[in-house]
């Protein structure tokens, strides 16, 4: 267990790469650039003593040539750093990036929004900005500061206490800089992921809210919670702000007591004119990193932050069991007392849910709205976990495939049909790098929309735009079932899947589901509307949370005149139910509700009507 432990604390590393080396000869480089950064005191030091003492024109020269060449070593040494720190963030976002996305696809599926999926791919952007600043400088810095120090304590000690003392007050500074932030900065992040969730939304509402006229409401919404981000923003920007102007104060007040007391000094006798300005410049140097640092706090703090979440990000991926390749399933799907619940609130949903399904099946689920039908389609194709019980294709667990392997096996139509901001052709390959042109024409023609299709502008090129608005909402459900039937996948869940659909659109999904039925593959069907269930053998009906009925189509929907039915009207209700189907109904009772629209459901299919 600790073996394993060790290892996924190390994966965050492995992705990350050899940062180890980097960093180690970025410090030297860094101690290179330090001990070049005391040339200008040096040089004061040599002109005051030497130069001018012996009043030698070449010495001056010499020692001026030596400073200009030991300056540009220093600034060559400098370029390399800056460009090394900016590919280090390159590389970070390079190999962080799609692993931060990988998590953005994942995250909305277990409950979290958008804006709280996309600051992981915004964590990655503050690394590599922050890799590329003037923060990593500052730390790099730091740690050769004693350099500084030691150089102004051998001109004289009292001028080393003094500036010692000025560095403890500058560190102190800065401790005091990181736990004032430190308060606000999970307040101003979860206040940015608030305003950008009301932001999001408002875009994705954008219709409905100018139809219904209050764009207005929704802009004051957004401005109270852009006022509380700004108002903790502010809060930080004031506390880096205001200690790194006393910090800028106290490191110039710093430089003129040095420079007042190295003058004392030489008034007594104790340090050499070239000492005032050598001391002074020294001094300065060795400051500058606690200044630096104060004045980027706030990035510090974020880019750390940022880290923390990306770090734990990578290390949740690598603690996932890799699952080993296993045959196409061709048999059964099985449910063995699958308990659903919500990821973002943790309410169940769906409770102890049973039954079996064979090769060459299609079932029909139908109950109440909120019953639970849409949750039991999450659960089959595997993007909401079961909280308790399994989920099964011949045998083997949904969690024992990885995804890329069970969406060779599975096709989903949600009932909220989106498209990807790509080609007809890559929405219904799935995006594959080098698709089959013949699947993906034969999934067009399975869902009838082949002839569609070829009439767009570019064909099977033709670009839909953003969510695939640029066709109707039949055309995308035809082209997201096209998607679904796409490389013949075993296991196909249609939720909705005549929603938007007209009655030529209908009777090609009733041929798609017997296509699917005649190769052997397995069918469910979410549906409101009867005229989906036309080619489905089975039929499960979902109240309360509960599989209340399953079994074949006419015995669960068996005709029985009701009191109330007008004469020669065809009336239906469920007859058979399962063990578990009895044992809920037991329990809850039955429901006069679901009832009357399982009648009403099948009243309309048996007068024929596949209209809504």
């Amino acid at each position: 267990m600790a073996g394993k432990s060790k290892k996924v604390r190390g994966a965050a590393a492995k992705v990350v790469g050899s940062l180890k080396g980097l960093s180690a000869f970025l410090f030297i480089i860094s101690g290179v650039i330090s001990v070049l950064a005391l040339t200008g005191s040096f040089y004061m030091l040599q002109i005051y003593d030497r130069a001018l003492v012996s009043g030698s024109v070449p010495t001056l020269v010499a020692l001026s040539a030596l400073a200009i060449g030991l300056y540009v070593f220093q600034g060559f040494f400098d370029i390399i750093r800056a460009q090394m720190l900016v590919r280090i963030g390159a590389r970070l976002d390079r190999r962080l990036a799609p692993v931060a996305h990988q998590v953005v696809v994942d995250m909305p599926r277990l409950g979290y929004s958008t804006s709280e999926a996309l600051e992981r791919g915004r964590d990655v952007d503050t690394l590599r900005t922050f890799a590329g600043s003037q923060g990593p400088v500052a730390i790099f810095d730091l740690p050769w500061m004693p350099l500084f120090l030691i150089f102004v304590y051998m001109l004289h000690p009292t001028l080393g206490a003094l500036t010692i003392g000025g560095a403890f007050v500058l560190v102190t500074l800065a401790v005091i800089t990181e736990i004032l932030t430190r308060r606000f900065s999970a307040d101003t992040q979860n206040s940015t992921i608030v305003r950008n969730q009301i932001a999001d939304s408002n875009a994705r509402n954008a219709e409905v809210l100018k139809a219904m006229g209050f764009v207005g409401r929704a802009v004051k919404r957004f401005t109270r919670a852009n006022e509380r981000h700004l108002e903790l923003q502010t809060k930080t920007s004031d506390i880096t702000g205001s200690f790194g102007a006393m910090s800028r104060v106290l490191r110039m007040l710093l430089q003129s007591a040095v420079l007042g007391l190295a003058a004392y000094l030489t008034i007594k006798g104790e340090l050499s004119a070239g000492a005032i300005i050598a001391s002074t410049i020294a001094a300065s140097r060795a400051m500058a990193p606690i200044d630096l640092a104060i004045g980027n706090w706030k990035h510090i703090v974020a880019a750390r932050g940022a880290w923390g979440r990306v770090r734990d990000t990578v290390e949740v991926l690598a603690a996932l069991p890799q699952p080993m390749q296993l045959p196409k399933p061709t048999m059964t799907l099985k449910l063995e007392g699958v308990t659903v619940a919500a990821p973002a609130t943790g309410r169940v949903i769906l409770s102890d849910v049973s039954c079996e399904v064979r090769a060459g099946d299609a079932v029909g689920i139908i109950g109440p709205s909120g019953g639970g039908k849409s949750s039991l389609a999450r659960a089959l194709v595997g993007i909401w976990p079961p909280l308790r019980g399994a989920i099964r294709l011949d045998g083997a667990e949904l969690a024992q495939w990885s995804d890329e392997e069970r969406g060779v096996h599975v096709g989903y139509l949600p009932q909220d049909v989106s498209l990807l901001d790509a080609t007809v052709e890559e929405n219904i390959s799935r995006l594959e790098e080098e698709p089959d042109a013949s699947a993906i024409v034969a999934a067009a023609q399975a869902a009838a929309v082949h002839e569609m299709i070829v009439r767009l502008p570019d064909g099977y090129r033709t670009e839909l735009g953003p969510m695939g608005t640029s066709i109707s909402g039949g055309q995308r459900q035809r082209i997201g079932l096209a998607r679904a039937l796409y490389g013949d996948p075993f296991l196909v869940v249609l939720d909705e899947p005549n929603a938007n659909l007209d009655p030529e659109g209908e009777q090609a999904l009733t041929k798609a589901i017997e296509g699917v039925r005649a190769r052997g593959g397995i069918a469910i069907v979410i549906a409101h509307r009867p005229s989906a269930l036309q080619a489905c053998n089975l039929v499960g009906i979902v109240q309360q949370g509960k599989l209340s009925a399953f079994g074949p189509k006419e015995e669960i929907l068996a005709p029985k005149a009701a009191p109330d039915a007008q004469p020669g009207t065809p009336d239906m209700q469920p007859a058979a139910t399962t063990a578990a189907g009895a044992k809920a109904k037991g329990a809850q009772g039955s429901s006069p509700k679901v009832a009357a629209e399982t009648r009403r459901l099948v009243a309309k299919k048996a007068a024929g009507g596949a209209k809504s």
